[in-house]
């Protein structure tokens, strides 16, 4: 045999260990998502305070606590890597009532984060992009002297009405109030109250397009502003 055939057989041999070594790298990785995927059937659906029927948290999830305190509704998809909190830290006793609630069917776009210390409620069917930022709660900056990680933070409402979508990359900040089957264009930042069936982009996000019964879907008619967010609640610092 000459060596350019051993070499044609070397080169055929490394091929077929690398097909093989992909196929058992897929594999694995495929059950593993199987396996990760939270849903109400196992052990860390449990753990929820509410983990409707049908619904599932993709693997691998991000970081997950305070789940006593988190509802979600039925037939709702949360994709991978999206973090989903309620308090500070792990283990805070934040009372009887819940602090974040997702509704049914809605899906929740890979890497976003929902940071809940107050109230956040998701209405049902509202999507999201990926990488979407929704909190409750604003460090304080009161005190010019003091570093504004060491000041007490506010916390005020937020909820996001059915049917609504956020685009790629939106962050929703306290005291926004989103109505019913908004548009939320990717990368925007709101704040503020958002009436139903309109479309808002920008940072601020504004109203760009919203629907008038019998005419449609129309440009914004003066006037027509985003309303100021409520007045933040106050944090015990006890």
């Amino acid at each position: 045999m000459g060596w350019g055939a051993v070499m044609a057989g070397n080169s055929a041999f490394a091929r077929y260990r690398r097909r093989v070594a992909s196929r058992a790298v897929h594999g694995l990785w495929d059950a593993a998502l199987r396996a990760g995927t939270i849903t109400p059937e196992n052990l860390a659906g449990h753990t929820f305070r509410a983990f409707g029927p049908g619904s599932i948290i993709g693997f691998p999830a991000g970081a997950l606590y305070g789940e006593k305190w988190i509802e979600i509704g039925a037939g709702t998809m949360v994709g991978a890597q999206v973090s989903l909190s309620a308090g500070m830290v792990p283990g805070q006793d934040l009372g009887e009532a819940p602090v974040l609630r997702i509704g049914d069917r809605c899906i929740i776009g890979r890497g976003s984060h929902i940071v809940a210390h107050y109230s956040i409620v998701i209405g049902d069917d509202v999507f999201t992009g990926p990488y979407v930022y929704i909190t409750d709660q604003n460090h304080g900056y009161t005190d010019p002297g003091v570093p504004i990680g060491r000041q007490w933070p506010s916390n005020t409402a937020v909820s996001i009405g059915p049917g609504s979508w956020l685009g790629a990359g939106v962050i929703v900040l306290p005291g926004a109030v989103i109505g019913g089957n908004v548009v939320v264009a990717a990368g925007s930042v709101v704040r503020g109250v958002i009436p139903d069936r309109c479309v808002v982009a920008g940072v601020p996000a504004k109203i760009v397009r919203e629907y008038v019964r019998g005419s449609g879907w129309k440009p914004p008619v003066p006037g027509d502003e985003v309303a100021p967010a409520s007045t933040p609640a106050s944090v015990d610092p006890s």
